[in-house]
């Protein structure tokens, strides 16, 4: 957990947490490892029932239909990708910097018979390139947080996008600006962003809506989705407490570690921070 980040580029910053040997994730995450906020409809929902929801949620909100061609921007443990393979028949095309989380999804894709519609591409998303109009949708769940030029990123993705396609943006943001000086040099942000994951920074979800507008992105839907993340994060602390034994005697004090940083994520819920789902279309 406390790799070092400095001189081998964006992707070394972000593999140091993402990057960690699978059994960690699979020890507080849900079924499918997908790591950011689940969608809780009903009070009774469990982590996996609301992860569930989640993923219909963004098919739904990035307008997808049986064979499209989507675009998952830091696809994680692949949960997305995936689902949306197997649901709706798309051919998806994830990226990410972690070679285990590749290596994960290619070897699931070729277990649930996916393999042709499934496309994993190891690295970070500012080397990665299509032809413009490559794809009907894009997705990012929780992943612009650790891209330092945010236009770029909604300039690269806009291109690569048909007319008229839509993209899905989740990412935990300041509440204002305001709160993002006053909080963004204090010891928990600091340990967050260098301790667990290199390369992260919550920016206020006007700093998004602007990166998207000045790329060229109509704006369609921003649904505030943070009591959702703030329930999905106490069901995760839940599960470290849980397998604490197990996740210490893969890394001794992992599950100490795990636990302060979770709970410094949970701690601003409303108060310091918020968790937006942006969605953009392509076109007016």
């Amino acid at each position: 957990m406390t790799a070092t980040v400095a001189a081998e580029g964006p992707a070394h910053a972000t593999n140091q947490h993402y990057d960690l040997d699978p059994a960690v994730f699979e020890q507080f995450l849900d079924p499918m490892r997908k790591y950011s906020s689940g969608l809780y409809l009903r009070d009774g929902d469990d982590l996996a029932a609301a992860q569930r929801h989640k993923l219909r949620f963004v098919a739904d909100r990035i307008g997808i239909s049986d064979g499209g061609r989507v675009l998952d921007i830091g696809c994680g443990w692949g949960a997305l990708t995936l689902f949306l393979a197997g649901r709706y028949d798309c051919t998806v095309t994830g990226v990410t910097p972690a070679a285990r989380q590749r290596d994960h999804i290619v070897a699931t894709a070729a277990g649930r018979g996916l393999a042709d519609r499934v496309r994993v591409h190891h690295g970070v998303f500012e080397e990665f390139d299509a032809p413009t109009g490559s794809f009907d949708a894009a997705a990012a769940l929780g992943s612009v947080i650790h891209m330092t030029d945010l236009p770029a990123v909604f300039t690269r993705t806009r291109r690569m996008l048909r007319r008229g396609g839509r993209f899905y943006v989740s990412e935990s943001c300041f509440r204002t600006p305001a709160v993002q000086a006053e909080f963004d040099a204090r010891p928990g942000t600091d340990y967050v962003r260098n301790t667990i994951f290199g390369n992260g920074r919550l920016r206020p979800l006007s700093e998004l809506v602007a990166a998207a507008e000045t790329a060229g992105f109509a704006v369609v839907a921003v649904d505030d989705l943070t009591d959702h993340y703030r329930r999905t994060i106490d069901a995760w602390i839940t599960n470290v407490a849980a397998a604490a034994d197990r996740l210490d005697a893969l890394e001794d004090g992992l599950a100490t570690r795990l636990t302060h940083y979770l709970e410094i994520a949970n701690a601003g819920w409303g108060f310091t921070t918020k968790h937006y789902g942006l969605t953009l279309r392509n076109g007016r």
